[in-house]
């Protein structure tokens, strides 16, 4: 079973890409490949993931763990279940500094206090010392951001990082990362499976599906004139989405049928079961990626065949 299969995607430095898809098509696993923190029946069966001009891929795992949280860090969708339950956030913190740098103690206290103001805290040293248990679920994202940025790393991925939020909190944390990117010049690939956290933050967005990009393009252009069936779907549902009025009778729109199961996926594009402009050749095999203009690469027949 392949969850994610034959994807190619480049990152630049100090951007931000937005790998957009419904739950279930492989962004999380895409994620976790490029650290190689897959579950331990996972492998990736070839290919690379080119850092530079380093293979992670290659590495030993010892070489491997001096570039994770140092060069390359992860920003956790759930910060309740990534944070040690049992140490102060301070500590953990320092921890990641302590593993990379070569700092006294009280220069690490002094950064991770450093840190969590830059991340918004009011009174950095009474988080310092409180337990994940005791903050808040925006607070507890705040801590994981700054353990994320610690070692200014040059890549941050942010793992559905506001899919436990309500909106106001998504709002902050967009805005966090958006200052952190400005400031610091760290590139981030920011996983969601709602298209509105990519507005004025994402320079690019990839469109996912069943385990493939299907779409690529700038923010603005994905969401003004999406081209693939599935991406015009997603910002269809988000538009549907955006403020109604109130006490009104609404009917969101909805993608009709099921995401297919990874172990037993369709012949041919692997959407044609759910798309409405579906034409024969769609089911015989699958579309390569098309140019309709330039940059914007999209597989789907309805550009060519």
């Amino acid at each position: 079973m392949r969850a994610v299969d034959d994807l190619s995607l480049a990152i630049r430095e100090g951007e931000v890409v937005g790998i957009l898809g419904e739950s279930g098509c492989g962004k999380s696993t895409l994620a976790n490949a490029i650290l190689r923190l897959l579950p331990e029946h996972a492998d990736c069966e070839q290919g690379a993931v080119l850092f530079g001009d380093r293979d992670l891929l290659a590495m030993s795992e010892s070489k491997l763990r001096d570039i994770r949280g140092r060069e390359i860090s992860v920003v956790p969708q759930d910060p309740a279940v990534a944070l040690n339950p049992v140490v102060n956030v301070g500590s953990q913190i320092a921890e990641v500094l302590r593993a990379h740098l070569p700092m006294r103690t009280t220069e690490r206290r002094a950064r991770v206090l450093e840190l969590l103001s830059e991340v918004g805290f009011d009174r950095p040293a009474e988080i310092y010392t409180a337990y994940p248990h005791q903050l808040s679920g925006g607070q507890r994202q705040r801590v994981a951001i700054a353990q994320a940025i610690s070692c200014k790393p040059a890549l941050v991925i942010a793992d559905e990082p506001t899919s436990k939020l309500d909106a106001p909190l998504q709002a902050e944390i967009i805005s966090l990362l958006a200052k952190i990117r400005s400031e610091h010049g760290i590139a981030i690939v920011m996983i969601s499976h709602d298209p509105a956290v990519f507005a004025g933050f994402a320079d690019r967005v990839a469109v996912m599906y069943a385990g493939r990009i299907v779409e690529i393009g700038t923010t603005a252009q994905v969401f003004r004139d999406p081209l693939h069936p599935y991406t015009q779907a997603l910002v269809q549902i988000a538009k549907s989405t955006i403020a109604p009025a109130p006490y009104a009778r609404t009917r969101f729109a909805a993608i009709e049928g099921d995401s297919p199961d990874p172990s037993r996926l369709p012949m041919g594009c692997r959407f044609h079961p759910r798309c409405p402009e579906r034409m024969e050749i769609c089911s015989q095999r699958y579309p390569q990626a098309f140019l309709p203009e330039p940059s914007r690469p999209v597989n789907c027949f309805k550009y060519g065949e």
